[in-house]
């Protein structure tokens, strides 16, 4: 129970630091980069930062089996670059809450794959919270009625796997023995090949570069706050938790995220995403709480 309650821990703070990525895109689109360009630079900086971390903490976490190399593929490049390419192209064909309600189909993705592959079983109680959660995500991001583009809806359920994925293949490397830290280096390694052919480098950096110090220090902070710690945590977190729990407590991402436009924006959501708000906790609190019955 101990090690379920750091699990659980693990995986609220990761939720809670994707959910400042918003700060950083911001502050990027404010000085000309688009969406690939500033996951690009996001990726960079974990991909730099890891094998010093791993150097301390885990020196032999940089050894794997070529014949492994598959978990990776998957974690890096149709997870991570994957999911960012067509979660911005979603973004792109339709409403930011539309894509964000899409990406958040991934918690049912991972809950359903998890029973096919690891025998993870569907408990109504676990049901229940996806179902609460996945609601909670709809109205956090104020969905307003309108026709969805056939391809918005295509783009939007690729993002949605994509971030599945990355729940599935590290439970595919965990069980293969590779560390938390090993399973986020070689992520981000492979994730820069998927995202360079959709990204501009040079237009990324020297944009970074003109902003002076502060555009330096903000891509570190980016990497450090949204992609190293959040990855760590995450993985982390599966070692002891089931995969499709976690992508539902994940779901807490989008409540720090609005959680954030108030403080940081004065971004004053309806009473329907407050009311969201409260069902994703709920979700929450519905895997965490023991039950003979359910």
């Amino acid at each position: 129970m101990k090690k379920k309650g750091i699990c659980t821990l693990f995986i609220l703070l990761a939720a809670s630091l994707w959910g400042s990525m918003g700060i950083f895109v911001r502050y990027f689109d404010q000085i000309g980069l688009r969406a690939m360009d500033v996951v690009l630079l996001r990726v960079t900086v974990a991909a730099v930062l890891l094998p010093l971390v791993a150097g301390v903490m885990h020196p032999k976490g940089f050894k794997v089996r070529l014949r492994d190399l598959w978990c990776f593929f998957g974690t890096g490049i149709l997870s991570i670059a994957m999911f960012s390419f067509c979660y911005f192209y979603t973004i792109t064909l339709t409403s930011l809450s539309v894509a964000a309600v899409l990406l958040y189909l991934a918690p049912i993705l991972v809950m359903l794959l998890s029973a096919v592959l690891f025998k993870e079983k569907i408990t109504p109680l676990k049901a229940l919270a996806c179902a609460v959660a996945f609601l909670g995500c709809v109205l956090v991001s104020d969905l307003r009625g309108g026709a969805v583009p056939l391809l918005a809806l295509l783009t939007g359920f690729l993002s949605a796997f994509g971030y599945a994925m990355y729940s599935i293949f590290s439970r595919f490397a965990m069980n293969r023995g590779y560390h938390s830290l090993t399973i986020t280096l070689y992520t981000f390694w492979f994730s820069i090949i998927g995202v360079l052919p959709f990204a501009e480098p040079i237009h990324a950096f020297s944009a970074v570069a003109e902003a002076g110090i502060e555009g330096w220090i903000m891509m570190m902070l980016m990497g450090i706050i949204t992609a190293v710690l959040p990855y760590i945590f995450y993985t982390l977190g599966l070692c002891g938790l089931e995969a499709g729990k976690a992508s539902i407590m994940a779901s807490l991402e989008p409540v720090v995220a609005t959680l954030i436009g108030m403080a940081a924006f004065g971004e004053i959501p309806s009473l329907l995403s407050f009311f969201g708000i409260l069902l994703v906790l709920a979700g929450v609190v519905l895997l965490n709480v023991r039950s003979q019955k359910v």
